[in-house]
């Protein structure tokens, strides 16, 4: 008997399995609002070099800026230049300073502004880049790209040390100390005093909030029968889009960035209250040993689910056998996942889509400019058009198989990102059609990813594996901010090099082994075992269960 078998006699999906999920639903909801904050956190408003008043007798004030700043070629005034020396105006005495100094008649000499900037708040009250003493724009504006890089570098690093000690300690500890740590740091990151003492804080928030990406899904897969984890994956990938179009309306609502962090960071506290109903991984309980815990979860799991099962027949006994199957006699370690060539393979390959992924979604996503649209339409827009490509996940991961779906979406994105490359500027509505389909195939892809990789890795492996997947994934997502510069070079280039990027992964993704209809395996010979399928009829065929 395997744990499928234990799973069946408690109910594989049921009241308790959706409860498991319910309860799960609010760290989907913060992570959105936390990875893409940065889009009103980070914003940068229209902006000038600060100019000294213009005197109360002066009948021209409307016309003030022009004698201290230069237009851009585009007529536009220059956000980050002004005039060593104030230019004549008509009927003004303005000029007569600029005289003295011999430079009438050569161009106008320009210097960075000194005085610090004038902002626009019309749109955003405070963001970091509009913080009195950050002021990260213009020579500075590196430094707001990079917060968004440092943050997914913190997610980086969460990822690997979530994944090893989730495997090693479980799962439910470890989310405790992902709620907390995220709830305490958010809060420090809001108190900010300097830019070193945020950059800090958002990286080790980053850490802290990885623990929610490589938990939860396999939580929640570890309870669930093969037929069902493909309606429960879609559903609960579904409350990261409620995050995505919740995070468009707290951002309207509130324009200041340090009670917008505050916002998307007290949700926390609840989180921690609803841990008590959260159950362990039984599935991990056993591989561990610790049979039982196992067993009082199945208990009740079976009475939640209204199953007739009795301790007689779920007796400690035979949990107590498949424990013996499955019992992990080494601690998992990132090097297993490179042992054997099977699991090399898939190892190898699930990083480059991950990579891919994480580089092409978050490329789409921070870039909300250019679509004719405000900040808050496009990002309402973003999270919208997730809903039906969620369905669309759906339908095609059970028709159309894993491994289809994730090179379809890969290079659906790809081909989105690269006919927006060849639509001219002056078509914007076509321009915001491609981008929005882009983003709707790259968060397809991103579904499909966590569906596809939590069925590839072995129980005794699967936290490890998504966190070696999740470390790189988030090296994507910390460099895409930093592809965006790109643009000084050439404007096409960043959006090159996401849909290039996808593209190699669909590519990638071609080579994984199909999970459809199989059934999760639990140790590393389980996957070794299973020999790479020949034709579409042995890609049908369910796992069997091999006993170590």
């Amino acid at each position: 008997m395997g744990f499928e078998e234990l799973l069946e006699q408690v109910g594989g999906f049921g009241p308790f399995q959706l409860r498991n999920v319910a309860l799960l639903a609010l760290p989907r909801v913060l992570l959105p609002l936390h990875f893409l904050l940065p889009i009103f956190l980070a914003a940068v408003p229209a902006h000038r070099c600060a100019l000294p008043g213009a005197p109360a007798n002066f009948s021209h004030q409307d016309t003030w800026p022009e004698a201290y700043i230069p237009r851009e070629p585009d007529g536009t005034l220059s956000s980050c230049l002004r005039f060593a020396y104030p230019q004549a105006l008509p009927n003004t005495t303005l000029g007569e300073e600029r005289e003295s100094h011999g430079e009438l008649e050569d161009e106008p000499a320009t210097v960075p502004c000194s005085q610090g900037w004038e902002y626009d708040h019309s749109e955003f009250s405070s963001t970091i880049a509009t913080e009195s003493q950050w002021d990260l724009v213009c020579e500075q504006k590196g430094l707001n790209r990079a917060a968004s890089t440092f943050f997914f570098a913190g997610v980086l690093v969460g990822a690997v040390a979530f994944g090893y000690l989730s495997d090693r300690f479980g799962r439910r500890r470890l989310l405790l100390v992902a709620y907390v740590s995220t709830l305490v740091l958010g809060l420090a990151s809001a108190a900010s005093v300097s830019y070193v003492m945020f950059a800090i804080t958002r990286t080790l928030t980053g850490s802290a909030l990885a623990g929610f990406t490589i938990i939860v899904m396999p939580l929640e897969l570890e309870w669930l029968d093969v037929e069902h984890r493909t309606v429960a994956g879609v559903l609960s990938s579904t409350f990261w889009t409620g995050g995505v179009m919740l995070l468009a309306l707290v951002g309207y609502l509130i324009r200041d960035w340090r009670w917008l962090l505050l916002a998307v960071t007290l949700p926390c506290a609840p989180g921690i209250l609803s841990l008590w109903w959260v159950p362990e991984s039984a599935r991990w309980l056993l591989t561990q040993g610790r049979v039982k815990e196992a067993h009082r979860y199945l208990l009740h799991c079976a009475r939640l689910n209204g199953r007739p099962v009795c301790e007689d027949s779920l007796s400690q006994e035979a949990v107590s056998k498949v424990a013996a199957e499955e019992r992990v006699v080494r601690r998992p370690s990132y090097l297993d996942l490179f042992r054997t060539p099977r699991l090399r393979h898939i190892s190898l390959c699930c990083v480059v889509v991950w990579f891919g992924v994480n580089f092409s979604y978050y490329g789409l996503s921070l870039d909300v400019s250019g679509l004719g649209l405000n900040v808050y339409q496009t990002q309402l827009l973003f999270g919208a058009v997730e809903l039906p490509f969620k369905l669309l996940v759906y339908l095609s991961v059970r028709h159309a198989g894993r491994r289809l779906t994730q090179a379809g979406t890969l290079l659906g994105t790809a081909l989105a990102l690269g006919t927006r490359l060849l639509v001219s500027s002056d078509m914007k509505s076509w321009s915001t059609v491609l981008a929005v389909m882009g983003k709707g195939f790259s968060e397809a892809a991103f579904t499909t990813a966590y569906l596809f990789t939590s069925e590839l890795y072995p129980t005794v492996l699967r936290q490890t594996g998504m966190g070696l997947t999740a470390l790189v994934g988030r090296l994507g997502g910390s460099l895409a901010p930093l592809a965006a510069l790109l643009d000084g070079m050439w404007l096409s280039l960043p959006k090159l090099a996401y849909g290039g990027i996808a593209l190699l992964a669909a590519g990638t993704a071609l080579l994984l082994p199909e999970t459809r209809q199989a059934q999760l395996p639990e140790t590393i010979q389980d996957v070794e075992r299973k020999s790479a399928p020949t034709s579409l009829q042995e890609e049908e065929m369910p796992m069997k269960q091999v006993q170590n």
